[in-house]
């Protein structure tokens, strides 16, 4: 009887880890929407599609420099093989080439830290747009993987 209470409470506590862990995927996954909604609003600005704002300059870069921060703790191996609700996933390249993934992330965090203070107009959030989305761009191909 108490190897069947010892194995219940054992499946029960792995039931729990595995869901913890999922919620951590879906929580990078929306990090990571919310990064690309900024960078969005940023787009839309250089297109012209919107008139130029430094607070929403200022916030996005504020969301990119938080995702930097974050992304070293985002992917751990726990998480491997899990798929968010999203339309992408994280590729196993991630926990494979894990030091080319933390090239791509210090590139970015540069990236984003190099713009801070430099954008005041739209060609230079133009010009600096560029450098970050080349860096996004970059660790998405190789370490993202879309669904269908």
């Amino acid at each position: 009887m108490k190897r069947i209470v010892v194995v219940a409470a054992m499946l029960a506590l792995s039931a729990g880890a595995v869901v913890a862990q999922q919620d951590r995927v879906n929580q990078t996954q929306s990090q990571m929407k919310e990064t690309g909604k900024n960078a969005g609003a940023l787009g839309a600005i250089i297109k012209g599609e919107k008139p130029y704002d430094q607070a929403t300059v200022d916030a996005a870069l504020a969301k990119f420099e938080d995702t930097a921060k974050k992304l070293p703790t985002l992917f751990p191996e726990s998480t491997k093989g899990l798929k968010p609700d999203g339309d992408y996933s994280a590729s196993p390249k991630i926990w494979e080439d894990k030091a080319g993934f933390e090239q791509h992330i210090a590139s970015f965090t540069k990236a984003v830290g190099d713009a801070k203070g430099k954008i005041k107009d739209v060609d230079t959030l133009k010009a600096e747009l560029g450098i970050i989305g080349k860096q996004c761009g970059g660790c998405h191909e190789t370490y993202r993987v879309k669904k269908g």
